[in-house]
Formats: structure tokens, sequence, C-alpha cells
């Protein structure tokens, strides 16, 4: 299991963390718990005028799975759409829970973690960091359409 888990690579970009802090005044910010191990994702994010995201923070308390995910997703979110996000958290959990397809497009770094489909129990956090960012840009957008319709 731990050779599977934890290839090179993984532990690669557990230790790489991209965009690691917080943003002083985020438009959106999303918090994920994987509550069976206790990881922790807090996202921040800023939009720029056309709904894409500008700035991104994430502080990651999370296993190397976790961490990886974070890693894969600070490279890859800066000019992405919310449906970018979206459909990587979406073809995320169908890759891992139902054995689809590798995500593809902007994200589909997320492909390396194909590795944790045959381990359950570590799904939830895997998952954490690209969930908090699909939120946390959807805080941003339905924050920004209301300032714009006042």
């Amino acid at each position: 299991m731990i050779d599977a888990l934890y290839s090179d690579r993984i532990l690669k970009l557990a230790a790489n963390m991209p965009g690691a802090g917080r943003l002083a005044a985020p438009q959106g910010t999303a918090e994920g718990v994987a509550k069976l191990c206790g990881s922790t994702v807090v996202v921040d994010v800023v939009l720029d005028d056309q709904g894409r995201v500008a700035d991104f923070a994430q502080d990651v308390r999370a296993c190397a799975l976790g961490q990886a995910c974070a890693a894969i997703v600070g490279e890859s979110v800066i000019g992405a759409t919310i449906e970018e996000l979206e459909t990587a958290r979406d073809q995320l959990k169908a890759m891992l829970k139902e054995a689809g397809p590798a995500p593809t497009g902007r994200f589909a770094g997320l492909a390396i973690l194909e590795t944790v489909r045959d381990y359950p129990a570590r799904h939830a956090s895997t998952m954490i960091p690209i969930e908090a960012a699909a939120a946390a840009a959807r805080q941003a957008l339905d924050r920004t359409r209301i300032a714009g319709a006042a």
C-alpha cells in the first residue's frame, strides 16, 4: 500500500506547496475537512473581472495525498474558471469513486492520484483541496455578482 500510494512524485508534490498561506482580502474562502483523518484545507481566492482566479492561497494541514492534490491545484489554478474547477472536482471524484477516467484539461495533473482509487478511506483527504478551491471560487463569484447587482 505505501509504495502504491506514496510514489516519489506524490511525495515531491507534497513537499512543494504553491500558494501556501492566506490572502489578506479574499473574495471567497472555503474550508475542507476530512473527518476520518482530520486533514484540513482553507482556500482563499480573488477573481478577476471575467470570473477567473486571479489570486489564490491555501493553508493545508493534510496528509501527503491531500498535500499532493493541493500542490497540483496550486500549480494550475491561476486563470481557471469556476467551471474548470468544478469539472476537475467532479472528474477527480469520478476517477476515485467510480473508476472514471482521469481528469483532463487544466487540472490533468490530478491523474497522478489514480492510485488512491483502491483506498476508499483516503478519498476524502485527497479530495478536500479541489473541493475547497471550487467552493471558494463559487463563493467569490456569487459575491461579485451580488455586488455588481447592487
